[in-house]
């Protein structure tokens, strides 16, 4: 249910990974490997059909059942094929031989990962779309909203709320574009017992089904290789990959994980892109900043008047999580042999987990994107804050043809100190410091901090050309 995990708690990402999802994906992935075998001519379409029924009788597979019978195999594989082949058995028990043949557990699990994978990422990027369209509004809307930078937590120089919004959707399209290049790659598994596809050629073998020999069998063999197309394991694999409708890889992946290691470090991207916006909204909200607010906050269980930034909170808490699962599924890299034992293991709930936090926070985003309230009043009561200090950048520029560079600095120096710790407005501060005869005539123009935003205009133009790439554009 999700109750210390409120981010997900809902979610279409939540549902999307949960223990039916699973179990469907498991059927399908099972389903799929009979399809495949029938189309590539090694096994009946008649047993393909009894599986596919079978594997669709509504209530026959528990998911909690499952759960706990799979702890005398180590995965859930092995109790779902003795209960599909039983349902199989009864409708057709000539068809009854073909559930599961020549596939091993980490073929379906793995499989059935890569589809629950590509369906839970089909509503993150359409919350990621949705809130890159509501900061493009946002952004257009603020082009030339200024309001201060900030670095190291100080006041900088000035910027605009439009450029910083612009940096946020900027973000948020680099998430949307590189899940959507990992999920096109997502990969069927499809080995065998260790990644040999043996089996496959051996029941072709048995049943007087044509098939290619090895280039390769023993001293006195001299067989040319056989071409891809015709090789019964491959040509399984390449059905496998269409009956699934996820990609074809051109190795068993049980140790080389590359694919969910690509996945991992996108999902942790995407949550620390998101993190970005949720920090900067934590901070802007606060009450004695005030620039930014969340269109409907949290209510406290204490405090009456507490509107807390509760969708930001949210988003930062899965974007302080996401690295940590990915770091234990970059582990699981260092696979050993051709199957390993605890590596492929660790990988299933911290990858679970990871969809589940980067679908809640681009759920979150959305919303909060979408409601998002911008104060430009407050934003130009703070810039006016420091008297004049945050256009200093300037001010060394324009002395610098009076006094150098050297000297310029120096006496800014001093009269910002001035400005900082007496109060004294820095008009007057550099009147004191250069005297009327050196003072720059448009002294107030260049105190002006609207009139110090440089390229932002032109910044947010050009970063709002960019569109979001749907799954069927290239990236």
């Amino acid at each position: 249910m999700g109750l210390l995990a409120p981010s997900r708690a809902g979610s279409a990402v939540a549902d999307a990974t949960g223990d039916a999802a699973y179990l469907r994906a498991l059927l399908d992935a099972e389903v799929a490997l009979t399809r495949a075998q029938a189309a590539a001519g090694l096994a009946p379409e008649e047993a393909a059909a009894a599986v596919t029924a079978a594997a669709a009788e509504p209530g026959r597979y528990d998911p909690g059942t499952l759960a706990r019978r799979a702890r005398a195999a180590g995965n859930p594989v092995v109790p779902l094929v003795a209960d599909l082949t039983a349902a199989v058995a009864a409708r057709a028990p000539e068809a009854a031989g073909y559930v599961h043949r020549g596939a091993t557990s980490q073929d379906i699990l793995d499989t059935a990962t890569m589809l629950v994978c590509t369906r839970a990422l089909e509503p993150v990027l359409a919350d990621l779309a949705r809130t890159a369209e509501a900061l493009r509004r946002t952004a257009a809307a603020h082009r030339d909203t200024p309001m201060a930078g900030r670095t190291l937590t100080q006041h900088a120089v000035p910027t605009t709320f439009g450029l910083k919004a612009a940096g946020w959707r900027s973000l948020v399209l680099d998430a949307h574009a590189r899940l959507t290049a990992v999920r096109a790659t997502l990969p069927v598994q499809l080995g065998g017992a260790a990644g040999t596809l043996a089996a496959f050629h051996a029941y072709a073998e048995a049943e007087g089904t044509p098939a290619v020999l090895p280039a390769y069998a023993g001293a006195e063999a001299d067989r040319a290789p056989a071409p891809a197309g015709q090789d019964p394991g491959t040509r399984l694999l390449a059905a496998y990959a269409a009956a699934t409708g996820l990609a074809e890889p051109a190795l068993p992946w049980h140790t080389l994980r590359t694919p969910v290691a690509d996945l991992a470090g996108v999902l942790a991207f995407t949550a620390g892109a998101l993190g970005k916006l949720a920090a900067d909204v934590l901070t802007l909200s606060r009450t004695e900043i005030g620039e930014l607010s969340e269109g409907s906050g949290g209510g406290s269980s204490a405090m009456p008047h507490k509107a807390n930034p509760v969708r930001a909170t949210l988003i930062a808490a899965a974007a302080r999580q996401v690295p940590a699962l990915a770091a234990v599924l970059y582990g699981a890299l260092a696979a050993e042999d051709e199957r390993p034992a605890g590596a492929w293991h660790a990988e299933w709930q911290p990858l679970r987990d990871a969809l589940r936090l980067v679908g809640g926070a681009a759920r979150d985003a959305a919303e909060l994107t979408a409601g998002l309230r911008v104060h430009p009043d407050r934003m130009r009561h703070h810039l006016d804050a420091t008297g004049g200090l945050v256009v200093t950048e300037r001010l060394v520029a324009a002395l610098t043809a009076r006094t150098g560079r050297a000297e310029a600095r120096r006496l800014l120096d001093a009269a910002a100190r001035r400005t900082a710790e007496q109060g004294v407005p820095l008009a007057t501060a550099l009147r004191d410091a250069l005297g009327e005869e050196r003072l720059p005539e448009n002294i107030d123009q260049l105190l002006d901090p609207t009139a110090y935003l440089g390229s932002t205009g032109a910044l947010v133009d050009r970063a709002l050309e960019r569109t979001v790439h749907t799954p069927q554009e290239p990236v």
